[in-house]
């Protein structure tokens, strides 16, 4: 194996890999190349320059071959093998990486994306475009290009998609002639018979030929196409074309579960956001600015807002636990008996929450939950809150940035009988209440003490300039305290917040 590192050195692939960098020019591409790992294929005709030692006549000496086969003196049968071997080795340390590099993408778009970079250093071009059509027709349909802007992808979008190797691959339902998943075109502006149109855009955007796959397997059934294009006339040789398959199949296989995880997030937020009020009651004399976050799997975060008697105003915040549809049909649940309770009898929001746990102790047992609810009063600017094992409110305004101090109380459902008295505090003219879900506040990935800190300081440096838009202050918050929108704790915790300004 010494001569493994030199061998590796011809490989072309490998070093393409290793720099995301076409593997040569295009008139060098097609230059045979050492055999891949016996297994993988064992069809693929051994590269030019590892020649089989040519069987000599009966009789002949070793010398007289020798003299008679110059190229095989020059490579021991040792010295052939050590080569083929380290060609194995290269092909196989290529996919590898490759495949790894593709696994740890856990987003739809950086999986897309990485396989137009790998693809595009297997088979030898600088750019591509991959099209995203999953044949079951639920999408999402995309398209995604390497090295092309988006000025580039719309002028390839205006060919016909008949003359586009993607159309071909995504249109043929019964497969390409020989039951084969890919288009070589290797001389574009040569071809007799080329799209006008396609002649056009390929000399505006400066490309030259293509190679396109397939992507599709048969678990994952088909999802879409890769495209690379050249910018001279070329086409990938045998080898780069099986390593090219070989790593399209693995990507598709990857691509099909992150395209379930994506569907199944989409299906999480459209019943998240049809379980939450599509909008608030216009209450005068208070501006409501409500604002959420779904997590990655879907939680049970809530808000609300409803008009009661008297022209008072029931505001509400609460969380369920766990994640997934289960929670978020539990927040539905919890959400709607809150609000028939409220309209009973709001104006006790102890009584409010206490009738809200035995239902929850009585009708799921096995479930908690947190919850706030405050009795408004416009016209005095008052409000009465109690809350059940939820963050005190926090209201801001021009002369005080403070928490509401609220009595310490269990989350509904953890104790026998819930009951805890209420808080009355009264607003200024131009103050905003902001109630919020404690989401809020383990996304920062801080202690509690410091995420509260962090929450108070966000609320203290709202612009003055913004203080009159109750929209406005609830954003500048949000993005003091997730300035990334990320979940850095790696959970699935949601977030609501419900921002409440008093004229």
């Amino acid at each position: 194996m010494e001569t493994l590192p030199a061998a590796q050195n011809d490989m072309g692939v490998c070093d393409a890999f290793q720099q995301y960098a076409p593997v040569g020019k295009p008139d060098a591409m097609n230059a045979p190349h050492p055999a891949k790992v016996a297994g993988i294929d064992s069809t693929v005709p051994a590269p030019a320059h590892t020649v089989a030692p040519a069987p000599g006549a009966p009789g002949t000496s070793t010398a007289a071959a020798n003299s008679a086969n110059p190229a095989h003196a020059a490579h021991p049968p040792g010295a052939l093998l050590q080569d083929r071997l380290a060609g194995w080795v290269s092909d196989l340390t290529t996919l590898h990486e490759l495949t790894e590099r593709l696994a740890r993408t856990d987003g739809l778009d950086a999986a897309l994306r990485e396989l137009l970079r790998a693809g595009a250093a297997l088979v030898g071009a600088r750019r591509g475009l991959v099209v995203l059509e999953p044949d079951d027709g639920l999408g999402p349909d995309t398209t995604i290009g390497l090295g092309l802007a988006r000025c580039d992808l719309g002028h390839i979008e205006t060919v016909p998609r008949g003359a586009m190797p993607y159309g071909t691959l995504l249109d043929t339902a019964a497969g390409l002639p020989g039951g084969k998943g890919e288009v070589v075109r290797p001389d574009l502006l040569a071809e007799d018979g080329l799209d006008p149109r396609h002649r056009e855009v390929a000399a505006r955007l400066g490309y030259a030929a293509s190679y396109a796959l397939r992507l599709s397997t048969d678990a994952a059934g088909r999802l879409g196409a890769a495209v690379w294009l050249y910018d001279e006339p070329a086409e990938p040789s045998e080898r780069q074309r099986h390593l090219a398959g070989l790593y399209v199949r693995f990507a598709t296989e990857h691509l099909a579960r992150l395209l379930d995880g994506e569907r199944t997030r989409a299906c999480m937020a459209t019943m998240y956001e049809e379980l939450l009020p599509s909008r608030l009651p216009r209450v005068p004399g208070v501006q409501l600015a409500p604002r959420h976050r779904t997590g990655p799997r879907g939680g049970g975060d809530w808000f609300d807002a409803l008009p009661l008697p008297d022209a008072a105003l029931g505001l509400a915040v609460g969380s369920v636990t766990g994640s997934g549809p289960g929670a978020v049909a539990a927040m539905g649940r919890l959400r709607a008996s809150l609000r028939a309770y409220a309209v009973m009898e709001g104006e006790d929001p102890v009584a409010v929450l206490s009738d809200l746990e035995l239902l929850l102790r009585l009708t799921e047992p096995a479930r908690s939950a947190t919850a706030l609810f405050a009795y408004c009063e416009p016209p005095l600017r008052r409000v009465t809150l109690a809350g059940a094992g939820h963050c005190p409110p926090l209201v801001l305004g021009e002369r005080r940035t403070e928490f509401v101090e609220t009595s310490v109380s269990a989350p509904l459902g953890m104790l026998a009988c819930w009951e805890a008295p209420s808080v009355e505090f009264q607003v200024m003219a131009g103050e905003t209440v902001l109630l919020y879900t404690d989401g809020l506040l383990h996304r920062t990935g801080d202690p509690a003490d410091r995420a509260f800190a962090r929450l108070h300081q966000a609320a203290a440096t709202v612009p003055r300039a913004l203080r009159t838009d109750v929209g406005a202050v609830a954003d500048h918050v949000l993005r003091a305290m997730l300035p990334d929108d990320l979940d850095v704790t790696g959970g699935a915790e949601d977030v609501a917040l419900l921002a409440a300004r008093f004229d």
